[in-house]
């Protein structure tokens, strides 16, 4: 039979101080009222020997804080997602705050079990990535608990937002591709029915409009945000005619589609020009280094804890610009490198 493990409680910790509970209480929290060095000093001996540990949900409930944050994304194996997280986690250690962490592993399941999960430990808010176009928002606004979605989500749902125009970005990165000269211009989309993957899919649309480049739909592959999408979709790609130059709708895909070109002999950029949207610090090191938009996700997790900390049901929407960063793979570099022999 398992043996009962007792969990060292304030009174414990009374008992071995020799003080009241009141003390104890006063000791870990701060305050409201003040104790004699002497008392705190055998107070805190008293907690690391009894091994207590403070009940985070009651010590919330009493002083309505827990001095957490939760934070559900889709699937933390994605380089952007998880460069985000870490960039919102330092942002809340440096505020003083814990954030929690929920992956959601793409399943919609999953995501409505972390929410209320993370509702039931009290956080002070929760920054939120939805699987898909159906977020738990409503679950969430019930609980009365403060909410940034970190992705575009119809504005009529009264939430705060944070977000890239990522039509815009996914324009100005297939531009930049256009530029090169190329007419024969396919893209690896997301999943047709995520809202982010519309609006990169109009941005690659509106760039070839700008151009005069027809689109072939023929070269449109929807795929999921994965190494995995890409590489198969630059599989079914190879079934046909090849575009002379393609948009990956992130990073991953970009790669996944490299490496399937690259086990045909395929060279990027040479033969298959490629830029693509959401790059982290991987672009730079992958060869040939990519071509991409990326977010500022350092700025953006700053606005994203100081949204949470506004007093007041007002919402926010705030909008960032992306950035282009220029590598290997659009040919850049390729058509430097002939210039300077010719």
């Amino acid at each position: 039979m398992a043996k009962n493990i007792h969990r060292a409680t304030r009174v414990d910790v009374a008992r071995e101080a020799g003080t009241s509970v009141a003390v104890v209480s006063y000791v870990i929290n701060n305050g409201p009222r003040p104790v004699a060095d002497a008392t705190r000093l055998r107070v805190l001996a008293a907690v690391q020997k009894t091994g207590y540990r403070p009940n985070s949900v009651a010590r919330a409930l009493a002083s309505g804080t827990s001095k957490t944050y939760g934070l559900v994304v889709p699937n933390i194996g994605n380089a952007f997602v998880a460069s985000f997280a870490h960039a919102l986690q330092q942002e809340a250690l440096n505020n003083g705050m814990v954030m929690l962490l929920g992956d959601a592993g793409d399943c919609r399941k999953r995501e409505l079990e972390l929410i209320n999960n993370l509702l039931s430990q009290q956080v002070d808010g929760l920054f939120y990535n939805s699987v898909d176009r159906h977020p738990y928002i409503d679950v969430i606004q019930a609980s009365g608990t403060p909410l940034v979605m970190l992705d575009r989500v119809d504005p009529a749902l009264n939430v705060n937002i944070l977000r890239v125009d990522e039509r815009e970005a996914a324009h100005q990165v297939t531009a930049h591709l256009l530029s090169h000269g190329y007419q024969d211009v396919g893209i690896i989309s997301g999943p047709p029915e995520m809202f982010n993957a519309q609006d990169r899919l109009a941005g690659w649309r509106q760039a070839l409009q700008d151009f005069g480049v027809r689109e072939r739909a023929e070269w449109i592959f929807p795929a999921a945000y994965t190494r995995e999408g890409g590489y198969q979709a630059a599989k079914e790609m190879l079934r046909g005619p090849l575009p002379r130059a393609l948009f990956a709708s992130n990073e991953m895909q970009a790669i996944g589609c490299i490496r399937a070109l690259a086990e045909h002999h395929i060279a990027v950029p040479q033969q298959v020009a490629l830029v693509c949207f959401n790059g982290t610090d991987q672009a730079a090191f992958h060869v040939p280094s990519l071509t991409t938009v990326r977010q500022p996700v350092e700025a953006m997790a700053k606005a994203a804890l100081a949204m949470l900390a506004q007093p007041g049901n007002e919402v926010h929407l705030s909008e960032f610009s992306h950035q282009l960063q220029l590598g290997e793979s659009c040919g850049c570099f390729l058509t430097a490198s002939r210039d300077a022999a010719s």
